[in-house]
């Protein structure tokens, strides 16, 4: 791969936030809001209840990884619209820009974009409500990178539906993620869910890390096993998506229905 045009492929994102308030503002300002929400309902709680400041944790741990995870796919998906609204699709793919060029500068973008909403949401919890997430220590690392291959693998299976079936499924790039939350454990421990959602709760990366984000907050330790089984299925999740991703973009080549996306 040839990294000047990767960072070609970054650098025409890079001139649209820059240009753009209100994509800036996107940026900061839902996981800005969730946080301030979800801080004042556990301040609430923590004033209410005692004994509740573990629970507090919980919340604002799950909804600072949860938005990671969020940020990582729409970094990649929306960026993609970005290029199907611009009508820069078919410019791009007859250049010389491979699709793994393409795809290492979404992932970039996508990386840039979870790392500053990371920081204001840390930083935020950290100066309004006293939690630091930085106290996790090296486990923050690894939780960090699970979940943004999981919201990698995500957004590359919404690109290719988005390739499949033209811009009507683009609402998939802000939806599909939120069908792996109720089973992801973000607020709540794998065990309250029922039995057949335990199930499908083992098939799901994000469970592993919120259930070591919880052990590692209220223990200071973890179960490697928790990481290893999140380490191997977001691997497979990749994969799946990465195959997904260029079985339907060399169909879509086939047919010539790239250029009519959007239209």
């Amino acid at each position: 791969m040839n990294p000047r045009r990767i960072y070609a492929v970054v650098l025409r994102q890079i001139f649209l936030y820059r240009r753009s308030f209100t994509r800036v503002l996107d940026v900061f300002y839902w996981p800005t809001v969730d946080l301030l929400l979800w801080g004042f309902i556990t301040l609430y709680l923590e004033r209410e209840s005692q004994g509740i400041n573990p629970y507090a944790s919980f919340f604002l741990g799950g909804l600072i990884l949860w938005n990671i995870l969020l940020r990582a796919q729409q970094g990649i998906s929306v960026s993609f619209l970005e290029d199907i609204w611009a009508r820069n699709l078919i410019n791009l793919f007859v250049s010389p820009l491979k699709v793994s060029e393409y795809l290492a500068g979404l992932l970039c973008i996508s990386i840039i974009k979870v790392s500053l909403a990371f920081l204001v949401m840390a930083g935020i919890a950290g100066a309004c409500f006293g939690f630091a997430i930085f106290k996790m220590g090296l486990w923050l690392l690894f939780f960090v990178l699970n979940l943004c291959a999981m919201g990698w693998a995500i957004g590359l299976v919404t690109m290719a539906c988005i390739l499949c079936f033209g811009q009507e499924a683009e609402i998939l790039a802000w939806a599909l993620s939120f069908l792996f939350l109720p089973v992801s454990a973000v607020f709540y421990p794998v065990e309250v869910l029922p039995h057949f959602l335990q199930k499908i709760a083992a098939f799901v990366p994000a469970a592993y890390v919120f259930e070591g984000m919880r052990a590692v907050i209220l223990k200071q330790e973890l179960s490697i096993s928790l990481l290893e089984k999140a380490f191997l299925l977001n691997a497979c999740y990749l994969a799946l998506g990465l195959a997904i991703f260029y079985r339907v973009y060399k169909v879509s080549l086939a047919r010539g229905s790239i250029p009519k996306i959007g239209e």
